[in-house]
């Protein structure tokens, strides 16, 4: 055999199973993915002082209610688009979302008061929920706490962009 044919034979027999299978494996991987945004429902998102979580959105119903410098109740419309929500849950998966536990707080430490911000975000999907409680008083992850940090931001930003362009 000539050494053309030892790598054709080569290639036939062992790199093209190998890559079928590589193919055949991932796509699996991907189409059974735990959050898939195909799946995706709704975003709920409060957030307040302590155990009170007075402000709230949800991106199902639109419903957004605060409160203002003046601590009176407002209630609002905000409707995201697809593209707003593709972006929240692309930045779920970046900042390693799924990952979080269901609460993130600083209830060990000295310094903890139980007055301090408390955010509560929540992601639906059809099969599954993830919802996390992040205190962000807490100081025992800086990775998990900036992260968290950064989830948060990107949330309210995209709230506030939304009811600028409305």
């Amino acid at each position: 055999m000539t050494e053309r044919g030892k790598k054709i034979f080569l290639a036939i027999c062992i790199i093209t199973p190998f890559l079928l299978y590589c193919v055949y494996y991932y796509s699996i991987m991907v189409k059974n993915a735990p959050y898939r945004f195909s799946d995706f429902e709704s975003i709920t998102f409060k957030y307040g002082l302590g155990d009170s979580l007075n402000n709230t959105f949800n991106s199902k119903t639109g419903d957004y209610q605060f409160k203002d410098s003046r601590d009176s109740l407002v209630k609002t419309k905000v409707k995201f688009r697809k593209d707003d929500l593709l972006y929240l849950h692309r930045k779920a998966t970046e900042l390693g979302f799924w990952n979080f536990p269901e609460e993130i707080s600083g209830k060990g430490s000295a310094n903890h008061s139980t007055n301090s911000p408390h955010y509560y975000i929540e992601f639906k999907y059809e099969g599954k929920t993830k919802h996390v409680l992040f205190d962000a008083q807490n100081n025992e992850n800086p990775k998990l706490n900036d992260a968290a940090k950064s989830l948060i931001t990107e949330i309210s930003n995209m709230i506030n962009d939304v009811r600028d362009r409305e």
